[in-house]
């Protein structure tokens, strides 16, 4: 593997509290529903009943993961009458689910193909 400063790196070697953070972020993106969910707040606020369309799982366990991604302070809540909307916290996150999935992409296009 050729190991290349990348443009926009971190500019000093991260701490163990910067990697064991890092990685508590990771193990989160880590769950498909969760990514699924992220990847729709980044075309901008939802409330579950959205979400839960998009991604296609049961409501209570959207709210579940909902509840996860909240508590790691990876989205932001607010109430609209009754209904909870949900947003990124951050354009640092969405700038991260966008390079996973670029990331993936490029994967799936470098595949040899099929026989």
């Amino acid at each position: 593997m050729h190991l290349s400063s990348a443009h926009g790196a971190h500019p000093r070697t991260p701490g163990d509290e910067q990697f064991a953070l890092a990685a508590e972020l990771l193990a989160l993106l880590g769950d498909r529903t969760r990514l699924t969910l992220l990847h729709a707040l980044t075309g901008g606020e939802a409330d579950v009943g959205t979400l839960t369309e998009v991604c296609g799982a049961a409501r209570p366990a959207v709210s579940q993961h909902l509840a996860r991604l909240r508590l790691a302070g990876l989205v932001d809540t607010r109430k609209e009458g009754r209904r909870v909307i949900y947003s990124l916290r951050d354009g640092h996150l969405r700038r991260l689910v966008d390079e996973a999935l670029n990331v993936a992409d490029h994967r799936l296009n470098d595949r040899p193909p099929h026989d």
